[in-house]
């Protein structure tokens, strides 16, 4: 079950582009309770998925996101959205 102000995504199997096609509809859909996107991409196979979270969204890229970090393991990635 998601804690308050988290959304999570799994993007396990999916390729780049088809992950940052989910990526930006769940941005879409987050509202102002969103404080983070919790990515779930896996450690071994979603290696590119996270190289690319870090490139499309980090950095001031997107103006939803005010950071990506590290999420409880290797295989989380999230997106804050809010303070």
């Amino acid at each position: 079950m998601p804690s308050a102000g988290t959304l999570a995504a799994d993007l396990h199997g999916l390729r780049t582009e088809e992950a940052k096609k989910k990526i930006d509809a769940v941005l879409r859909s987050a509202d102002r309770s969103v404080y983070t996107i919790r990515l779930i991409h896996g450690y071994r196979g979603g290696t590119r998925i996270r190289d690319m979270i870090e490139d499309e969204y980090g950095y001031g890229r997107n103006g939803k996101v005010i950071r990506v970090r590290p999420g409880e393991n290797p295989g989380i990635t999230e997106l804050v959205l809010r303070d």
